[in-house]
């Protein structure tokens, strides 16, 4: 979980390959409408987001259902779509991907081809809910390299 440019997708599919689990990205669940909104630099709300909450609830539900184990690369930004995520009935486990608005507007700014545009940066921030501490999952710090961010991710996730 994290903001967008902080390293969801690398850290996930990193973590996905060395625990032999399958990989969703959130994005392509997306509804052409919400991805438009996206790409003309507004921001999603909470009726945008739900839907979408609801259906990635619903594939990690059938995975775990299969005794398919996943790792989903998600904003999940607050707490109550956490909550959406876990009621899909499967134990999940968060990883927060945490680093400086300046670090990650940096990134944005070197990324080609994603629709999400750096213009938004700030208005994940001020969504973004950090992991309270009933919630079971670990904050990793974006000073580390995607494959230092991985080997801690897995470390966390094979001792949980």
């Amino acid at each position: 979980m994290g903001v967008s440019g902080s390293g969801k997708t690398t850290v996930a599919m990193g973590v996905a390959r060395e625990l032999g689990w399958e990989f969703g990205e959130a994005d392509l669940f997306h509804p052409e409408a919400n991805v438009e909104k996206m790409r003309a630099g507004t921001p999603l709300d909470d009726d945008d987001r739900l839907p979408w909450l609801q259906t990635l609830a619903d594939w990690i539900a059938e995975r775990d259902a299969a005794g398919t184990s996943t790792v989903l690369a998600c904003s999940a930004l607050r707490r109550r779509y956490r909550d959406i995520l876990r009621s899909s009935g499967a134990q999940l486990d968060f990883v927060h991907l945490a680093g400086s608005k300046e670090l990650i507007g940096s990134r944005l700014l070197a990324r080609q081809g994603h629709f999400m545009p750096g213009s938004l940066l700030d208005s994940q921030f001020a969504t973004l809910e950090p992991l309270e501490e009933d919630e079971a999952g670990i904050t990793l710090d974006l000073a580390h390299t995607p494959s230092e961010l991985v080997a801690l991710a897995v470390e966390h996730l094979r001792a949980g």
